[in-house]
């Protein structure tokens, strides 16, 4: 903020849309990666992403530059706090989870923003095989699982051999580029041509509006999972000689799953290519 708080989390995302260029999100597509390598996904944030050093990344907020790993150790420094004032004790080590297709410079870099955090890294594990424990599958006899993970940001498919306590990942494959900021985006793209093809005006081009846009996109977005339909209602988005502008607009399930299908098809190929690459028939798969 302007007066040198760091906010991590919600309280972050509530003043992201008046703060778009000193907000950082989904940092881990730039983690551990070469400028020439995120040269597009820079163009898609809304903060200022540079070319440091040595073709590093990096992040600059209010004229100062900070590593991805830099970023990254304050969102697990905050994980680690919270973590303490459950546990009623001081979090020292962590076992940190990493998308599964992540490279060895990827998983090193989140291991240093681990260090950076103050946080003893005991290991490294992929998010599948991380979303296994989790669901206790390794305590149900041996089975072969598909983790089918669609997160924000990326998009991870796994298939593992689970029993006895034991994960073997088999084959994994994914998407570095697609996730729920795609979907949202989508959303956001066809609010915004609506509201151009009435009012003359694209929203796209005014920060602030465009960052209500996104916010609205997911609220809509998550609403038509339990809905098949949602009003978004944003007044004042902008103002001309005339006055103010209101942006009212219904989204159906229907005209989502139209929008995002380009997107839901991008799933298919690397789940298709990580059944090949495990060498077994879809049917093998218990969960």
């Amino acid at each position: 903020t302007e007066d040198g708080q760091r906010l991590v989390g919600q309280v972050a995302k509530r003043q992201m849309i008046l703060n778009p260029e000193n907000t950082i999100y989904s940092i881990k597509r730039f983690i551990g990666r070469k400028w020439q390598e995120v040269e597009e996904e820079a163009k898609m944030v809304s903060y200022k992403v540079v070319k440091g050093p040595n073709d590093a990344v990096r992040i600059e907020v209010r004229g100062k530059q900070y590593s991805p790993e830099e970023i990254s150790a304050i969102i697990l420094r905050k994980l680690a706090e919270d973590g303490a004032k459950g546990l009623g004790e001081k979090v020292n080590e962590a076992v940190i989870t990493v998308p599964a297709y992540f490279n060895d410079a990827q998983r090193q870099a989140t291991k240093d923003a681990g260090k950076i955090a103050g946080l003893d890294v005991l290991r490294i594990i992929n998010e599948p095989t991380a979303a296994a424990l989790a669901y206790g599958i390794d305590k149900k006899g041996s089975e072969t699982v598909l983790v089918f993970d669609l997160g924000g940001g990326t998009f991870d498919v796994s298939i593992l051999d689970v029993g006895d306590g034991v994960v073997e990942v088999r084959s994994t494959s994914g998407d570095g580029h697609l996730g729920g900021d795609d979907f949202d985006k989508r959303i956001v793209d066809w609010m915004a041509e609506e509201f151009k093809r009435d009012q003359g005006i694209d929203l796209r081009n005014d920060p602030q509006a465009l960052q209500r846009l996104y916010e609205a996109a997911e609220r809509a977005k998550i609403e038509l999972s339990s809905t098949t339909s949602t009003q978004t209602n944003l007044p004042f988005i902008t103002a001309t000689q005339d006055g103010p502008k209101h942006l009212d607009l219904q989204l159906t399930r229907a005209k989502l799953n139209e929008l995002s299908a380009e997107l839901l098809a991008r799933t298919v190929g690397p789940t298709e290519q990580c059944v090949k690459d495990a060498g077994i028939d879809k049917a093998k798969i218990d969960h």
